[in-house]
């Protein structure tokens, strides 16, 4: 009896929720990496738009130049673009939530990972969340606490930075850019990020 009673609690199979979350994880990396490598190549037009070299491009791409050529190829058809525009008082939601993402950033690293905002932070920039509304609200919450928590820590740039970005985010502009959100995010939370190390 006693040796039926062990065999009985050994599963023969895996249950549909215990496989649900062994693939969780690996989905998320998945899917993460689909996204980086459509973002990779839509990169790589905004790249040529601004008339750099395939060689040039291979290189901060780190990729073959053949293998940027092929993406290139690709696009072959799509029409001529002009450079995207990247100053910083564009007013679109995709670059509003790309600079919240970097001035999030920022403040994370300043306060040594120490942050309320570091999680989301960490969680948006390896795919573990989405630039959902939602999203955007939770971060922009956390954000206000640490420049009110922390204030003698970051310097008036973050706040004058949060400042024009929570407006634009209450008043976002209708006007229609060529390129997607996510090339738009990614630039924007760039050149945030570089401002505020000025």
């Amino acid at each position: 009896m006693a040796g039926e009673e062990s065999t009985q609690q050994i599963p023969e199979a895996l249950t549909e929720e215990q496989a649900e979350q062994i693939l969780a994880g690996m989905n998320e990396v998945i899917r993460a990496g689909e996204e980086m490598r459509k973002l990779r190549a839509e990169m790589i037009k905004v790249f040529a738009g601004f008339g750099w070299t395939q060689e040039r491009i291979a290189q901060l791409t780190d990729m073959s130049q053949p293998a940027v050529s092929k993406q290139m190829a690709k696009h072959r058809t799509d029409k001529l673009r002009t450079p995207m525009k990247v100053s910083l008082d564009q007013r679109d939601i995709p670059w509003l939530e790309g600079r919240l993402w970097g001035l999030a950033e920022e403040i994370s690293e300043t306060l040594d990972e120490t942050a309320h905002c570091t999680r989301y932070v960490n969680g948006l920039t390896r795919g573990k969340k989405r630039f959902t509304p939602q999203n955007i609200d939770e971060l922009r919450r956390l954000v206000e606490e640490d420049l009110r928590l922390r204030r003698a820590e970051l310097t008036g740039g973050y706040q004058a930075a949060y400042d024009e970005i929570s407006r634009g985010l209450d008043l976002p502009s209708k006007g229609t850019t060529t390129a997607s959100a996510s090339v738009r995010r990614s630039i924007a939370h760039q050149i945030q990020r570089d401002l505020l190390r000025g």
